[in-house]
Order: structure tokens, then C-alpha cells, then sequence
């Protein structure tokens, strides 16, 4: 380090798109990536999910010194960067995809519950990209920061804290240099279970050098527009906590009636919600079960299909007949992602973010329509994992940085920071904080 070295900061990937942020703060001869995912765009058609693939159709960014050097086939320039490390706030596949890609002598770093889940997603190799030289199933360490608690790499410090979004564990990152403070929000709300985890992250990055903020809620100024010119007043869940008391409602009203649902597999916490007040009881389907077995340590109600394998660590006694599921009307609410035909038609379908995500998956409308042709009604119960546009305000007006930069938003340009800079990057731009 000298006196002349100054912070710099790389935006490789994410910057106009949903999902897929890649940006490396540097100082001297230390620097740190984050994240480490692959952005979501289901109607490419891919040929494959290769590295050249990747990077050609801009779903990774093309990020020097830190891909491993066999699946890239560039060395990494140790003379150069004398320390290095990653961070990935989060376990959602737009901030986590990539992770295998990362040179095996670089430490990887997340909060806890991710480090924990992970490795379980990937067990059957259909999670993660691949690691060169490596089994499909295979998932490079990844070492649990402790929650607020500086990590030194090199002439920097990083902070991981807990943070709230719609995968559970999800963290806010500090990045210290010797002469600069960078807060990456990762994907952030205040609508989630823990508004006070992301106030106090907030107030930890208050009057930061840089502001690097997730801009979901901002993508689609269109939709905004349309509500406005609408008198049709919201009904969905304002809130995780509201979603899950409609799913409880949905029960009472339903006393004779076969119910059924499905989340995103990653929103853990959202679904342990839903069993702990749950009126019926909530039967998981087997991989569920063992996802929260084998990462959390919880025994939960599951049930097998036809012909599945047994899974060694859940417990026998808890096992539920998928006949009687398929039967029932009364005693269950039971998830399903397959097998639709086979649900009693009149049924009540809970469709909770779970895969398909939206319109923009094609397979999304043929699906609804293929569940609803079987006469059982389908109930869209979403709460978002982003800040809508007001609460992005909230959240920048906390922080009052000096320079704001959104990301993982369609528009960036429509962030403002009414407290000082505001730069929208480019693809692989380099900025100098001075």
C-alpha cells in the first residue's frame, strides 16, 4: 500500500438486468467479488450452460483473476493480487449460480444459513454450475462469515449482516478500505420478517462512500403507470407476514376441500411460516423434507411418489401416504410440484412463487392453464423479496450516501439520490473513488 493507491470498484455483470450482480472493489493489491450468480433469461434456449456460452450471451460477467484458471484457460495473476476473496450475499441462483467457477485458492464467504443450504441444493448436481475436474454434484467450500464480525483480506475489510429477502439467510455486505466505505445491499426489503435485521444494517452503512443498491422495484415503471390509471384496489399479501395469514384464512374458508401448495425451495422461511400456523397439517414432499433435514436439522411431515427413493435421514414415523394425500379434503395442506393431474378436481392450488415464476418463464401460462383445466382453482399468493419504489426511497434516505449506484434493476436510471452522486456504470466499467 502506498499513498497513491486509491479505491477502485468494477461492475462486471447486472447492472440493467434482473439478477446477476458481478462487482469487484479493489485497493492496492487486494481485491473482493460479489456475487457469484448467473443472470435468469429462461427464453434464450441456451446450447448449453458452457463457460464460453456464458459469457457470450452476457449472463456472467467476464471477470479477470478470480475464474478458476482450468475452465477459463487464463492464469490468475497472483504477482498482482496478493489477497483475494468472494462474497455471495445470498443463495438465489442470479447471486449463487456461478460460484464453481471460482478458482479453488480463492475463499468464498456467506452468512451461515446460506453455507449451510447450498452444498444440499447441489446434491444431485442440478443446482449449481459445475466445477472443472469435479463430480456434477460437487460444491466448493464456502466459509460461514460470522455476522458482523471484519474479515481481513489484505489491505481490506468485509462485513457480512444479516439482511432480509425471500431466500433465507440473505445478507447485506461492508466493504472497508483504507480510505473508503462500500455497502452492497445484495437483494434487500423492508416488507420481509426482519425489517429491524435491515434497519440496523442500514444504520451501520449510514453516510458510505459508495451505495451499491438492489433496484428491483423500479424495473417496471409500466406496471406503475397502469395501476395508477386503475381503480381496482391490491388484495394480495402486503407483507411475508400477511401472505401467511391468508394462507391460514384460505384454510378456514376451505373446511372440505383439498388443498395444496408449492414455494420457491429456497424461501425456507416462509414456508416453516406456513407449518407453524398452519390450522391443517402441512405435508412436504420428500426432497423438501430432506433439504430441511439435512442443513437445518428439522424432522417435518413428508411424503414419497410412487417408486421415489427412500432418503436415509428423514424419519419413518413422519412418512404420509401419498394415496391418502391425493384423497384427502380436510386433514392437509400438502405441497406438489408434479403430478397435477392426479389432484381432486375442485381443489384449491396455492401457487407461492414457486416455479414457474411469472410471465416472463414461458412455461408459466401453459402451466397455470394445464392446473386450472383440471377444474381446481388456482390461488397466486406472491410477496415480493425486493423493495417496491417507495421503500427503496426509505432505504436510500437511511443511508444518505454520497454516491448511490443501483444494479440488478431493468432501469437504473429511475434511482435517485436526493443526498449526493448518483452514476449508473456500464458493462465492465471501472470507477475511481477519490
Amino acid at each position: 500500500m502506498t499513498l497513491k493507491d486509491k479505491t477502485t470498484v468494477t461492475f462486471y455483470n447486472g447492472l440493467t438486468t434482473i439478477g446477476g450482480p458481478m462487482i469487484e472493489v479493489a485497493y492496492a493489491k487486494s481485491h473482493v467479488l460479489f456475487d457469484l450468480g448467473e443472470v435468469y433469461r429462461p427464453e434464450l434456449s441456451l446450447p448449453d450452460e458452457s463457460y464460453k456460452t456464458l459469457i457470450k450471451y452476457e449472463l456472467i460477467g467476464d471477470v479477470p483473476n478470480f475464474y478458476d484458471p482450468l475452465i477459463t484457460g487464463e492464469a490468475i495473476d497472483h504477482d498482482r493480487w496478493e489477497h483475494a476473496a468472494a462474497y455471495m450475499s445470498h443463495l438465489h441462483l442470479d447471486h449463487s449460480k456461478a460460484m464453481n467457477l471460482l478458482a479453488p485458492e480463492i475463499p468464498l464467504y456467506a452468512g451461515p444459513l446460506t453455507a449451510k443450504l447450498l452444498p444440499v441444493l447441489n446434491e444431485n448436481g442440478d443446482f449449481l454450475l459445475p466445477a472443472a475436474g469435479k463430480a456434477k454434484n460437487y460444491t466448493r467450500p464456502i466459509i460461514a462469515a460470522e455476522y458482523k464480525k471484519p474479515i481481513q483480506v489484505g489491505d481490506l475489510q468485509i462485513e457480512v449482516w444479516p439482511s432480509d429477502h425471500d431466500a433465507y439467510g440473505a445478507t447485506g455486505l461492508v466493504v472497508k478500505t483504507p480510505d473508503k466505505t462500500i455497502a452492497f445491499t445484495g437483494d434487500i426489503r423492508l416488507h420481509g420478517y426482519h425489517p429491524d435485521w435491515v434497519e440496523a444494517y442500514l444504520d451501520r452503512v449510514k453516510g458510505c462512500d459508495l451505495f451499491i443498491i438492489e433496484g428491483t422495484g423500479v424495473s417496471w415503471p409500466e406496471e406503475k403507470q397502469a395501476k395508477a390509471e386503475s381503480s381496482e384496489e391490491f388484495t394480495g399479501p402486503k407483507s411475508e407476514v400477511d401472505l401467511t395469514a391468508q394462507i391460514v384464512a384460505l384454510q378456514k374458508e376451505n373446511p372440505k376441500r383439498q388443498l395444496t401448495f408449492n414455494t420457491y425451495p429456497t424461501n425456507v422461511e416462509r414456508l416453516l411460516e406456513i407449518i407453524k400456523q398452519s390450522p391443517r397439517k402441512v405435508v412436504l414432499n420428500a426432497g423438501r423434507a430432506h433439504l430441511l433435514k439435512a442443513a437445518l436439522g428439522k424432522d417435518l411431515p413428508y411424503y414419497y411418489l410412487p417408486d421415489e427413493a427412500a432418503k436415509p435421514d428423514l424419519d419413518p414415523s413422519l412418512a404420509v401416504d401419498y394415496q391418502s394425500l391425493l384423497a384427502d379434503d380436510h386433514q392437509y395442506l400438502w405441497e406438489v410440484n408434479n403430478n397435477f393431474d392426479q389432484l381432486l378436481p375442485g381443489g384449491l392450488y396455492i401457487h407461492s412463487n414457486a416455479e414457474p415464476l411469472g410471465d416472463f418463464d414461458p412455461a408459466y401460462r401453459p402451466f397455470i392453464e394445464a392446473v386450472e383445466a383440471r377444474r381446481i382453482e388456482v390461488k397466486l399468493l406472491r410477496c415480493s423479496g425486493h423493495a417496491d419504489e417507495a421503500d427503496l426511497a426509505k432505504i436510500i434516505a437511511r443511508v444518505q450516501p454520497a454516491i448511490l449506484c443501483p444494479v440488478h434493476t431493468l432501469h437504473p436510471e429511475l434511482e435517485t439520490n436526493p443526498y449526493g452522486e448518483r452514476i449508473l456504470p456500464k458493462r465492465g466499467q471501472t470507477i475511481t473513488l477519490s
